[in-house]
This record gives C-alpha cells, structure tokens and sequence, in this order.
C-alpha cells in the first residue's frame, strides 16, 4: 500500500448488524465510526475494546474507517471487529492464522430466534391450567 489514498475494504456482520471497514496504513492507530472516534460512538469501554481487538492483538497500526447499520451496540461492536479481522486478513494473509485462532474471523451465527404461532414468544408456551 504505497499509493496514498489507497484502502482495503472488508464487510464484517453480528445479528442485524452490518459493518463496512475500510483500513489504509498509518502511523498511529485511530477508528471512526459513523463519523464520530469510537471512543465517542459506542456508549461502553468493553464495546470500544471489543472493536480495537484485531489490532490490539497484533499490535498493528491502521487508520479505520467504519460505517455500521442495523443491531444494538454491542452487535455493532462486534460486527466492527469481525470486518477488522476480514480487511487485515486480506491485507496481510499471514497474520490471518493470528486472527483464526482468536476467533476474530468467525461470523458469530447467532440471532433471535422468531416468535411461533401459539405460544407467547418463541419457545415459552401458555401457562397450563388444569381446569
């Protein structure tokens, strides 16, 4: 990545969440998100470190970009670091297997499960009364 201006984009997902991470070198690391610092953007410290994970990890150095839809906080959170992990994984393969092991390049498949007809929310059913 020699030329300025140039970045490697990478789509990260967590329930309805949708992050899309752009990462170009810098000598310092910083992240917006949706305009604002991260620090700013996510209401929780845990949330902040969740998104600066990858590269805490692997003490790298980039300039991020993200914008995120959909999906609390923390799902938002979480879809940041999964788009982080996929852009440094195309930019640097090596450190991929980094990444992997840490869990960061898992698409975490979990999400509400929906509500089914006759009972009261997905799975809890009416309470039975004997007579």
């Amino acid at each position: 990545m020699s030329a300025k201006g140039t970045y490697t984009e990478a789509v990260g997902r967590r329930k309805t969440a949708t992050a899309r991470v752009r990462i170009s070198e810098a000598k310092n690391v910083s992240m917006v998100v949706n305009g604002k610092p991260a620090e700013q953007y996510f209401p929780l410290d845990q949330m902040v470190k969740t998104a600066y994970a990858p590269l805490a990890a692997l003490g790298a150095t980039y300039s991020v970009s993200v914008r995120v839809r959909g999906g609390g906080h923390k799902a938002q959170a979480e879809a940041v670091r999964h788009g982080l992990s996929r852009a440094i994984a195309e930019l640097v393969p090596e450190q991929r297997k980094d990444l992997k092991v840490r869990g960061f390049l898992k698409r975490d498949p979990r999400a509400k499960e929906r509500k089914k007809f006759g009972l009261k929310a997905a799975r809890r059913a009416p309470q039975w009364s004997k007579r």
